[in-house]
Parts: C-alpha cells; sequence; structure tokens
C-alpha cells in the first residue's frame, strides 16, 4: 500500500521557543530560498520587539490575536452567468482565511521598505492586534467588496 503524501498540519512540527503550529506555519511562509534559520531569527527577534513594546502583554498571544484579527469571513468569487462576471460574495473556509491572513501580514511586512525585516513584523504585529495597519486594511477592503457586491449573492454556489 503507498501512502500519499499530503503537507497538512499534522506533519508540521511546532516551532521551538513557543510549541506553536502555527508560528511554524508563519515561519514557512516567511522564508526565503529555503533559508529557514534566517526566518527563524527574524520571526523570533520580531517577537523580543514586540515583547519590549507591549510590556503587559504575551508576544505569541498578540501574534496570534494579529492573525485572528487580519483573517476575513466573507470574500468575493467570480462567477460567470450569462456571459456576464459577477463579484459573489462567499464565506471564506478556517483554512483559507489562515493562509489569507498569513500571506496579507507578509505582505505587508514586504511592502515596508527600508527597514530590517524583523522590525517590519513586530510593527506589522502591534498594527494588526491593535486593528490598524496594511494587513488590516486589505481585510477591510474585501469586506467592503463584498459588501458592495450583496445583490449578487443569490448566484453563490
Amino acid at each position: 500500500m503507498v501512502k500519499k503524501f499530503t503537507a497538512s498540519a499534522e506533519q508540521l512540527k511546532p516551532d521551538t521557543r513557543f510549541n506553536s503550529i502555527l508560528v511554524s506555519k508563519f515561519i514557512n511562509c516567511l522564508m526565503y530560498d529555503g533559508k529557514k534559520s534566517v526566518a527563524l531569527s527574524a520571526f523570533y527577534r520580531a517577537m523580543d520587539i514586540v515583547k519590549k513594546q507591549l510590556p503587559n502583554e504575551d508576544p505569541l498571544a498578540v501574534f496570534i490575536a494579529a492573525v485572528e484579527n487580519v483573517k476575513p469571513s466573507i470574500e468575493v468569487r467570480s462567477k460567470r452567468v450569462g456571459g456576464a462576471t459577477y463579484q459573489v460574495p462567499t464565506p471564506v473556509n478556517p483554512r483559507r482565511q489562515q493562509a489569507l491572513s498569513i500571506r496579507w501580514i507578509l505582505e505587508a511586512v514586504r511592502g515596508r521598505k527600508g527597514r530590517p525585516v524583523d522590525r517590519s513584523l513586530a510593527e506589522e504585529f502591534v498594527a494588526a492586534f491593535r486593528r490598524e495597519g496594511a494587513a488590516m486594511n486589505k481585510r477591510e477592503n474585501v469586506h467592503r467588496m463584498a459588501d458592495a457586491n450583496k445583490a449578487f449573492s443569490h448566484f453563490a454556489w
């Protein structure tokens, strides 16, 4: 019997410092060119900066809250009906919510030029924790688009 390989959360090992699967996923998405040690050190330095900026908060809790705050609950998808294409609002499944959240935070971090990644990461975590920042703006835009296209929700799958 051949066992199929599937990349799932069960096979991903938690990180060493926080023992969290979410942190491992984030570090894997942060990584460039297979340089995991660089991504690890950048993430952990960012968490140290978060600890200095918010001394009363646990940095892991700030990170988790930031990812949760950026998660979209609804998005628009293109649906073709009778030659016309409509933007139909649809709910987002939880795995995609998490993937989009991580992707948007990293886009915001990489969009901040002229400063080290660890400082940008820390600033974006704190901003998302406070429901501010570029990643939250992206989420609000997606929700606004879904709200604007509510009239086409009857085309939903």
